[in-house]
């Protein structure tokens, strides 16, 4: 969002005394960049969302308050620092965090952005509420799962409308494996009276690719569950950084 600044018309003397003559100004929207103001991160993030906005922008954003126009040239400088959001709050929880920001200010807000976002993927998932939208549910995999120590398989329940019937962890596995029992995916959707899956599950190693292993899972599941007529429509791998879409990638 442009700022704004008055600019006062030229008046004569004597419209200084407000008694008799009110002061009047004209406000100018000016865009800080260069170009179409639209372009501007506060418009976009406002206008489309915030997934419209690269992680230094949103992180621009947060520290714009106390740095200003500087904002967005210190948020790209931290996360080049540090390679990714994920490892930026790593550093700033570290005892030794106060050292790597200018302002003991800006680590204490980094710091209570990084839990509102934890406490808020913590909550459950609502009820009955439509996930049409594959980011919002690749994000919330991303805060639930990502940066478990060991491998959770989870699924998503969905009704015929997409709308939630109920998130569940259905397995639990080692640092870099999971024994998955196709009888209880099963049963599961069928007690829930699901027309409709995603699954997820978490690669604590940090590489986001799906597996070999991963992908005939996936398989298998998908053509047990539409003898059933229940849709597998996709299955995310997620570490603690990014996510991977097996349907984006075409490999259901």
């Amino acid at each position: 969002m442009p700022d704004l600044y008055l600019k006062n018309h030229t008046m004569p003397a004597d419209a200084l005394d407000t008694r008799r003559q009110p002061i009047s100004h004209h406000i100018t929207l000016r865009s800080n960049l260069p170009g179409d103001h639209e372009a501007h991160p506060r418009v976009r993030v406002c206008e489309r969302g915030a997934d419209a906005l690269c992680d230094s922008e949103l992180l621009a954003l947060v520290l714009r308050p106390q740095l200003g126009e500087d904002a967005h040239v210190y948020a790209r400088q931290l996360l080049s620092e540090h390679g990714s959001l994920n490892a930026l709050r790593r550093a700033a929880e570290l005892p030794s965090g106060a050292h790597i920001f200018e302002d003991a200010e800006l680590r204490v807000t980094l710091l209570a952005v990084f839990a509102l976002a934890e406490r808020s993927a913590a909550l459950p998932l609502a009820r009955g509420e439509s996930y049409t939208s594959a980011g919002e549910v690749r994000r919330y995999f991303e805060l639930r799962l990502g940066r478990n120590d060991t491998e959770v398989f989870a699924a998503m329940f969905l009704d015929t409308r997409h709308k939630l019937i109920e998130f569940r962890e259905l397995f639990f596995g080692t640092v870099n494996s999971t024994n998955i029992y196709f009888r209880e995916v099963l049963r599961s959707a069928m007690s829930l009276n699901s027309a409709a899956l995603v699954f997820c599950h978490n690669h604590p190693s940090g590489d986001v690719r799906p597996s070999d292993a991963d992908i005939e899972i996936t398989r298998s599941l998908k053509r047990l569950l539409d003898l059933v007529d229940v849709r597998v429509l996709d299955h995310i791998v997620v570490t603690a950084s990014e996510s991977a879409s097996m349907m984006e990638l075409g490999l259901m």
